[in-house]
């Protein structure tokens, strides 16, 4: 048996690399970064410090003093981590309270900490439905919505993206095939920074019978006139049945939550997997949390300021040619160039001139259309955004 296994580590080792340089050819191999200092919009990348256009710290919360000062607090009061499942013996007061402001904030009934959004869309669609239920997922879905549904072992039909015409059709041609049936979508999405048009959602959920499930990581604490996110937004609070949103994006923080109404949460308490079986999430985070909440919520010139960045630099890339998807203050903002290669290149490129930038090729994007995504911040001062434009300028190829 010792001999069966020595043979095995070299031979996988061996198919591996070969699989590693096919992804190489292909210009998609990825290597991790180790980056130390986070300080507002800048990072520490060796020896360097970058101006960072590559995070989801929208609102310049995770650095700021206040938030890690209560993490620290509680840290020392309540220890490392929670040590236990939150249903056994992990259940500390700092989640009880997150929980509590999540829902007042949010004007729901209550909300239901995960790990992260992944393991809340891993958990809670596929407590919802199952076997013999339909849902109906948007072709451009972030991965874990995308595999929240596939382990829900429901029919899955894509829609195309953002057509409620569509979806409308996917919907009346089904009827009566289906138990359940759900809808599920992002507000904004990652990777073109576009808006799912919410206003229309309930209308045409409600005619079929069906639910709704709004993924809102990257909206919530930022869209909005109070930062309540896309469905906010929208003008459709208090009618999407299910709404997640993340921690660790404009809070700054880590983890994810549901919220809804009560017998919503107290079932994915009881019934969604990757919630049950995993151990709570460090006391600690959840106030450094509750303190950014607090402040997002405070502080409306945060998200004000992060609108006047995103229109600046959408504006400067007009100028350039390059006009991005998305509201022209919408925070998420493409630059398509096609090619992985190119994409590379223009990412090296920036990080020469001091500036992190999302080079974003397949599979997380459809072949063909790598980008750079630039994200910004409301830490940014105008003096980073206008020297990223003149660095953009130098970097991406000509215009065919």
């Amino acid at each position: 048996m010792a001999g069966a296994e020595t043979e095995l580590g070299p031979a996988l080792d061996a198919e591996l690399l070969d699989k590693l340089r096919v992804l190489e050819r292909a210009g998609l191999r990825r290597t991790l970064q180790p980056l130390s200092g986070r300080r507002g919009a800048t990072v520490q990348l060796g020896e360097r410090r970058l101006v960072d256009f590559s995070s989801n710290d929208y609102l310049g919360l995770a650095s700021d003093p206040r938030v890690a000062d209560a993490g620290a607090t509680a840290l020392h009061a309540a220890g490392a981590g929670a040590a236990a499942a939150r249903l056994i013996s992990g259940h500390h007061v700092q989640h009880d309270a997150l929980e509590r402001e999540l829902a007042r904030f949010c004007g729901t009934d209550a909300a239901l900490l995960f790990l992260s959004g992944y393991m809340a869309n891993l958990g809670a669609i596929p407590a919802l439905v199952g076997s013999g239920d339909a849902v109906y997922s948007d072709e451009r879905n972030h991965a874990s919505l995308i595999d929240g549904c596939k382990l829900s072992r429901a029919h899955v039909e894509i829609v195309p993206h953002g057509d409620l015409a569509a979806l409308d059709r996917a919907l009346a041609g089904a009827a009566g095939r289906f138990r359940r049936r759900i809808i599920v979508v992002e507000g904004i999405y990652s990777m073109d920074g576009d808006l799912y048009p919410l206003a229309e959602l309930p209308a045409v959920a409600r005619r079929h019978g069906a639910w709704t499930y709004v993924d809102d990581a990257h909206g919530f604490a930022v869209l909005g006139p109070t930062g309540r996110g896309a469905l906010e937004r929208a003008g459709v609070l208090g009618e999407i049945d299910v709404w997640m949103g993340t921690l660790g994006k404009a809070l700054g923080a880590a983890g994810a939550f549901v919220t809804g109404s009560r017998t919503l949460v107290d079932y994915l308490c009881n019934r969604a997997r990757t919630f049950v079986y995993t151990t709570g999430s460090p006391p600690a985070v959840a106030a450094a949390a509750r303190k950014a909440l607090e402040i997002a919520a405070a502080e409306p010139e945060l998200r004000e300021r992060l609108r006047a960045n995103a229109r600046r630099l959408r504006a400067g890339l007009e100028a350039l040619g390059r006009r991005a998807s998305g509201p022209d203050d919408g925070q998420i903002i493409p630059v398509l160039l096609g090619s992985s290669e190119t994409t590379m290149r223009a990412g090296a490129s920036l990080r020469e001139a001091g500036f992190l930038v999302g080079a974003v090729r397949p599979p997380t994007v459809p072949r063909g259309s790598a980008r750079l995504r630039i994200t910004v911040s409301a830490a940014h001062e105008m003096s980073d955004i206008d020297g990223l434009l003149a660095a953009l300028e130098a970097a991406l190829p000509a215009r065919p």
